[in-house]
């Protein structure tokens, strides 16, 4: 019979919230800054000769965009470096030797993942608030595409973390795959404008739904069906999430 030790798990997600408020000005606040740099700059630089995309405010269109961009890089962050640590720092046996089950490792180091992505986007959408008038369109579309985006790094950060025997390896993969996804899934830009090749592109970027969808949730507008991309996240997330279990299960560069 199934069982769920939801102590255990509440407390890796404990300690995995504590760890990245205990530097929340690092972890926290600092992505906010950096987000609201963007806003300030591409508003500023933009905001004579583009006006409006898809007649909307040029810095309403971006701001949706700028926050589940923080959301989705943090995810990934919390979760990678937290078990690349632990791993290079010798300790990681002291949490392989707890009464977790790999499934509940797994959940653990997500839901933590997920909270720290969730944090930095309200903190980022707060900061916006001072600067753009951004109203919620849709509460549903806002929880579902918050929670799928951070849900997706933070599995991708698991595997990461797992993956990599050094600091430079999880590096390469945020500048050499988040990054360039993340700047390609119309942040900044609407995916009509773009020539149909690389209209088709976008589609096959997981990191533009998410980032479709939360525009919608406060603009009401999107570049795609959004039935189709909620689909697409919730099949990537299970299988995300399978795999991180998968590599817990196996002991991947975790267990001699």
């Amino acid at each position: 019979m199934f069982s769920y030790n939801y102590l255990c798990v509440f407390t890796l997600f404990k300690k995995e919230v504590l760890r990245f408020l205990k530097v929340g000005i690092q972890t926290v606040i600092g992505p906010a800054i950096s987000s609201l740099l963007f806003l300030a700059v591409f508003s500023l630089a933009l905001s004579r000769s583009v006006n409006q995309i898809n007649n909307i405010n040029l810095s309403e269109f971006i701001a949706p965009g700028l926050i589940m961009m923080t959301m989705l890089q943090n995810s990934f962050a919390n979760a990678a470096s937290s078990i690349g640590q632990s791993k290079f720092q010798g300790n990681i046996v002291d949490i392989l030797m707890a009464p977790l089950s790999d499934f509940e490792l797994a959940t653990g180091y997500i839901l933590g993942a997920l909270a720290r992505g969730l944090i930095c986007g309200l903190v980022t959408f707060i900061g916006i608030l001072f600067f753009v008038p951004l109203s919620v369109h849709s509460y549903f579309a806002l929880f579902f595409y918050s929670i799928m985006g951070c849900f997706m790094m933070g599995s991708m950060g698991v595997m990461v973390g797992i993956w990599a025997d050094k600091w430079d390896q999880q590096q390469g993969i945020t500048n050499f795959i988040v990054l360039p996804l993340t700047f390609l899934s119309g942040t900044f830009y609407s995916i009509s404008r773009l020539p149909e090749f690389w209209q088709n592109f976008a589609l096959l970027n997981p990191f533009f739904y998410n980032i479709d969808g939360l525009r919608y949730a406060f603009i009401g507008h999107s570049d795609s069906q959004l039935l189709s991309g909620g689909a697409i996240l919730m099949f990537l997330n299970i299988c995300l999430f399978f795999l991180c279990y998968l590599m817990f299960k196996k002991g991947y560069k975790l267990k001699s």
